[in-house]
């Protein structure tokens, strides 16, 4: 399977490279980042050892896709994207903090909720709720529940809005844009899912600052490994007769993994893999695309996928 799981690519100025979980970033004199959407795939804060063909492709096109459909109201980093696996943007001091923001009881704040904790990041979730139902608004529904950004290897950490300012970790005056963007993202976010027949169930959202001090959203956005997605057609009756949600996003392999007795926990073993599973989730991944953002998805050739997003980047950068 033609796949891309890591680069070691020498790009004209080029100052240093970040490898990321998916992400490898190449910095290109200290102005300009190129983003390379690999193939791999994390679960658990650990990158799983095989690659899902055409994963990178589609998690780059779906987060440009919606960094033009909200940068009406966010700045981003964005500038071109001259490979199907290939971001460039502008080079950005990235905040220590990833935004997440929560409409729905689902994921780990499920977890927390079925282990007895009413507060997450010191936000208070109300009596009564199962899992996947909709934060009340009482609750000032979306719940925003920040996590600390790990360095690579370790483990995001939940972090509350009052421990991030007296730490100084952001600034009381940054940090209320980093929660009026938050907001202001998933709202147009809910509303192009419910536009697709989806729900937007909660997602996480980074942002830097660029040289000129203005704060931007990076990375990616609304992707199904940054975001949960349900149906909507049937929610209602599914959480009314207790069942589980149709879902849209890598939760599918978390579950694998779990089935598998792998939760990314000290002496567990990464369950193998086979061939006839990577193109599930393969399938699954164009699935996502093609539902999150209502149209075809059209594969890339990657008979020569390292030759082909080095000839596009350079062809970029000298011109």
């Amino acid at each position: 399977m033609n796949t891309i799981t890591t680069t070691n690519f020498n790009f004209p100025n080029q100052k240093s490279v970040y490898r990321g979980k998916v992400r490898e970033v190449y910095n290109i004199n200290d102005e300009l980042l190129v983003m390379v959407a690999t193939d791999r795939l994390s679960a658990f804060d650990v990158v799983l050892p095989k690659g899902i063909p055409y994963k990178g492709q589609i998690l780059n096109q779906i987060a440009t896709k919606f960094m033009e459909l909200t940068q009406d109201i966010v700045p981003n980093w964005l500038i071109a994207t001259p490979d199907p696996n290939v971001a460039v943007g502008h080079l950005c001091t990235p905040f220590k903090v990833e935004m997440v923001i929560r409409g729905y009881v689902s994921g780990h704040a499920a977890r927390e909720y079925a282990a007895g904790k009413r507060q997450i990041c010191g936000v208070t979730m109300a009596e009564g709720l199962k899992e996947n139902d909709k934060f009340p608004p009482e609750a000032s529904g979306p719940i925003i529940t920040p996590t600390t950004k790990a360095d690579n290897g370790s483990h995001d950490e939940d972090i509350s809005r009052e421990d991030i300012l007296s730490k100084g970790i952001v600034t009381e005056e940054d940090y209320l844009v980093l929660e009026k963007y938050t907001r202001a993202l998933f709202q147009r976010g809910t509303e192009i899912a419910a536009s697709r027949g989806l729900i937007l169930v909660d997602t996480k959202y980074e942002f830097g600052k660029t040289k000129d001090g203005v704060i931007v959203l990076i990375d990616e956005i609304h992707t199904p490994d940054s975001s949960r997605y349900f149906y909507s057609e049937g929610y209602q009756e599914r959480q009314d007769r207790g069942e589980e949600q149709k879902q849209l996003s890598k939760e599918f392999v978390r579950r694998w993994l779990i089935e598998n007795g792998f939760q990314g926990q000290e002496g567990q073993q990464i369950p193998n893999m086979t061939d006839e599973y990577i193109v599930t989730v393969s399938e699954r991944y164009i699935e996502l695309y093609e539902n999150i953002l209502g149209e075809k998805f059209v594969k890339a050739d990657v008979s020569n996928i390292y030759d082909r997003i080095e000839k596009n980047v350079l062809g970029y950068l000298t011109k």
